[in-house]
């Protein structure tokens, strides 16, 4: 029997979920868009959040109570202007998961693959979206990449790969914006690594 590669290093800010309620919380479509819009925007209020994703208000509010029961996001009362304005934030800046660490806990592996299976899908619709605008925005159609390589590594090699990855990406995302007048629009860039065959 094969060894399980070494866990992954913990990143300052980037949550290691561990439990079925936070995974089935991120798996809803929806509510996985609020959390974007929390990252991209920042703290926000239910209103905003539902025009931002395309819902009713008293939905992204419920959306907004199942990720908040989760511990994925929180209140920011400091924001608020008066008692009924409610703003909420992102817990973390980010979170991850392995399935390898849920392998006692049927309901935290489903759950795992209902969450990988619908951020694999929203993936998937996004690259269609931009292939179909691409030709519109030239200056960013030229800047865009997608890249895919074969390469022979052992479960420890592939680790390591993901590791240099995701610190690269850490480091444009937390890096303070340069006040130069320039303007910046959000941009997606996901990577995966995994055994396959050609």
């Amino acid at each position: 029997m094969a060894t399980p590669p070494p866990a992954r290093n913990p990143r300052p800010g980037i949550r290691a979920v561990t439990d079925a309620k936070a995974l089935s919380a991120m798996a809803n479509p929806f509510r996985a868009r609020m959390m974007d819009a929390l990252k991209v925007d920042g703290p926000s209020t239910a209103s905003h959040l539902a025009q931002r994703t395309g819902q009713a208000v008293g939905s992204a509010s419920h959306h907004l109570k199942v990720l908040a029961e989760a511990g994925l996001v929180e209140e920011a009362p400091e924001l608020a202007r008066d008692r009924r304005e409610r703003w909420w934030r992102l817990v973390d800046s980010g979170t991850r998961w392995s399935r390898a660490d849920f392998a006692d806990d049927t309901a935290a592996v489903t759950a795992a693959h209902a969450a990988e299976a619908m951020h694999l899908q929203r993936q998937f619709e996004r690259v269609q979206q931009w292939n179909a605008q691409a030709p519109d925005v030239p200056e960013w159609d030229a800047a865009s990449f997608a890249t895919q390589n074969w390469l022979r590594l052992t479960p420890e090699e592939l680790g390591q790969v993901a590791e240099e990855i995701v610190d690269v990406l850490m480091r444009w995302g937390n890096r303070e914006v340069p006040d130069d007048g320039a303007e910046r629009e959000p941009v997606l860039v996901f990577a995966r690594g995994f055994p396959a065959q050609p």
